[in-house]
């Protein structure tokens, strides 16, 4: 496909990263995503076939959409993901393949996730106690998320290698310094991320919420942290051990927000395009896609959804609504 002009919302920013759900289901049930009972499951005829993403992402990455990170649910669920990954690591205009996962399968299909052209994994652990984390996931699988970690360690391909872990109020407090030590003495960078109102109880509240300050003052304390800065459309405010083993990094979007100069879009698994991770519209997809709109008619439709992105989340202002999706629901 040849170059389109680049994809521009109304404020000026110009979008370079989409996050591509893959599958609404999942092999966890995070306390913070999603009911211990689970969700009910998209059909499968309502899922986005690999064809569909592969063409939606060829389009994005016209536009100057590079970055592509494949999201669930959890998407090593997904039947032979590998394939998708090679579709669109074949895509010339794609420059940045990652995936984000749980872990709990990475260990059997990274090989062949490699060897199909991903480059990057983000894993999710938010605890490494066997006991908080059955807590937390209601799964007892610690074991198998270490043992995913230390496959991809194996391959120099997948680097960064990023863990993610979700700050929640009395409860993260005592994984800090465990966290920073594992940051230290591993190849990862770990990052905290602060408690979204994006659960599938709907019981967030910001009494939950652990602000990454504090998270830092309390790594600090044990080991000092220097500075390395946000990039650019970045999320991640990163810092380096003053002693120079590893880097940890803070993802705030309660505390410290990002908006200005978010450059991200997603797309559900069901083929809706979302401009904010809070986006309370969404632009549907995936009827045009199966009823023989052109690449022209479905890029008019993008550029439209996407100029009327949102310019903040305002999950801090009065009358803040969260999306009508949990976490689960939307992508990560």
């Amino acid at each position: 496909m040849s170059r389109l002009e680049p994809l521009m919302d109304g404020h000026g920013r110009r979008i370079g990263d989409v996050r591509i759900s893959v599958t609404d289901r999942c092999n966890f049930r995070c306390q913070y995503c999603m009911p211990a009972e689970g969700l009910p499951w998209l059909e499968r005829k309502a899922v986005l076939s690999y064809e569909e993403i592969e063409r939606v992402v060829g389009l994005l990455a016209a536009m100057g959409v590079h970055d592509v990170r494949l999201t669930g649910g959890e998407p090593l669920v997904r039947k032979e993901l590998w394939r998708l990954v090679a579709r669109l690591s074949a895509l010339p205009d794609v420059h940045d393949l990652s995936l984000t996962t749980n872990g709990y399968l990475l260990a059997r299909q990274v090989e062949q996730l490699v060897a199909a052209g991903l480059r990057r994994v983000n894993v999710s652990l938010d605890s490494l106690a066997a006991d908080r984390f059955f807590a937390m996931t209601r799964r007892d699988s610690l074991g198998q998320v270490l043992e995913g970690l230390e496959a991809a360690e194996r391959f120099e391909e997948l680097r960064p290698i990023k863990v993610n872990a979700v700050a929640l109020r009395n409860f993260t407090e005592s994984e800090v310094v465990a966290f920073a030590e594992f940051a230290r003495r591993k190849p990862y960078e770990v990052r905290f991320i602060e408690f979204m109102p994006l659960d599938g109880d709907r019981n967030w509240d910001s009494s939950q919420v652990l602000p990454n300050a504090e998270v830092r003052d309390l790594i600090h304390a044990a080991y000092p942290l220097e500075a390395i800065g946000r990039a650019p459309s970045g999320t991640a405010r990163r810092y380096r051990f003053a002693d120079g083993q590893g880097e940890i990094g803070f993802i705030s979007p309660v505390t410290e927000p990002f908006c200005d100069d978010c450059n991200r879009i997603r797309l559900t698994a069901d083929g809706r395009l979302r401009t904010c991770l809070f986006s309370i519209t969404e632009t549907d997809l995936r009827e045009p896609l199966r009823t023989g709109a052109s690449d022209r008619e479905l890029e008019d439709i993008i550029r439209g959804a996407v100029w009327h992105k949102e310019l903040k989340h305002r999950v801090n202002d009065p009358g803040f609504v969260p999306p009508a999706r949990s976490m689960s629901q939307i992508g990560g």
